[in-house]
């Protein structure tokens, strides 16, 4: 079977909300399973996300941003 080839690095802007996500997690005290829990996710999904290997939909950012008791501004601070 021949492996996948991403065609293209992803943006720099996907890696940060990533980051941005991961640090959130961290400040609270949550943990990443709880978090995809709470937003209705696959924990592995949602580490694809944090580490910028998979770009999410708006929805799945707002489902996100909902288990996290932020605001969506504070993702992009």
């Amino acid at each position: 079977m021949k492996k996948r080839v991403r065609k293209s690095t992803m943006p720099q802007e996907i890696i940060n909300l990533g980051i941005r996500i991961q640090d959130i997690i961290k400040e609270k005290g949550l943990k990443q399973r709880d978090v995809a829990y709470d937003a209705g996710l696959d924990v592995e999904n949602l580490r694809k996300y944090i580490k910028g290997t998979q770009e999410m939909k708006v929805s799945t950012m707002l489902k996100i941003v909902r288990a996290l008791d932020i605001n969506v501004e504070e993702l992009f601070k």
